[in-house]
């Protein structure tokens, strides 16, 4: 039997400084409105989820070159469908993951922060992939993944696959290696390796970059945010 034809975006619940006068990161707002459009136009429904039920936006995220003008339309329009459900997330508690063919985290540098510890998020996924679901991420969305086990194996669900994420070089051209060290957490590239995956790099640190390994399916940066989840539809319809 399908999965069913709905997909959950799982959104950073964190904020912490890391930009210029201490402006603050969170959710990278076309990490997860990027993919939702993608989803609801091949025929998905689509939920929108974080661990504490709360988020709060990145500041670069709503800076013009990163939120242009149709996506700043839906992002400042509070009666549109996705800053409905945004404003309205839900928690793990709330979900039931049986419900579901696609799991999608989006990122911004706070799901460096709480995506390793979030407990409710990774049990959705995790039981997802054994239902046979499709599982992905973008950018720093993969801080997720170590946290996702496989029961089958005891490992995480990348363990063995190949998957891209946001790249270490990419942290060192905004100059935020060092503030990611100060929250003691490994970067997208370590987080793989350690978790027993290989890493597979986009061509450039801002390139459009997806790449599937089965049902894993993840993406590099902002700018990947629509292919990945183009990709995630075209590995569910192969389900």
């Amino acid at each position: 039997m399908a999965p069913p034809r709905k997909a959950l975006i799982a959104v950073t619940s964190t904020h912490a400084p890391l930009y210029p006068n201490g402006k603050e990161t969170g959710l990278f707002i076309t990490e997860a409105l990027h993919p939702f459009h993608v989803f609801k136009d091949a025929g998905f429904d689509v939920d929108l989820v974080s661990e504490t039920g709360t988020y709060q936006p990145d500041w670069l995220s709503q800076q013009k070159e990163w939120l242009q003008d149709e996506d700043r339309k839906v992002w400042e329009d509070h009666s549109s469908e996705f800053r409905k459900k945004l404003d309205a997330l839900l928690k793990p508690g709330d979900i039931k993951a049986e419900e579901y063919g696609i799991f999608f985290a989006s990122a911004g540098h706070a799901s460096l922060i709480d995506y390793p510890d979030a407990k409710g998020l990774q049990s959705i996924a995790s039981e997802m992939y054994t239902n046979g679901d499709i599982i992905s991420a973008v950018c720093h969305g993969g801080a997720i993944f170590p946290g996702i086990i496989d029961p089958s194996t005891n490992k995480s669900i990348i363990a063995g696959k190949k998957v891209t994420g946001f790249t270490t070089q990419g942290e060192e051209e905004e100059g935020v290696l060092d503030t990611i060290k100060s929250w003691h957490r490994p970067t997208i590239e370590a987080a793989a390796k350690d978790a027993g995956a290989e890493y597979v790099a986009p061509p450039g640190p801002w390139a459009d970059f997806a790449y599937v390994d089965g049902r894993i399916v993840t993406g590099a940066n902002p700018a990947s945010a629509h292919s990945t989840a183009v990709r995630c539809v075209e590995a569910f319809d192969k389900l």
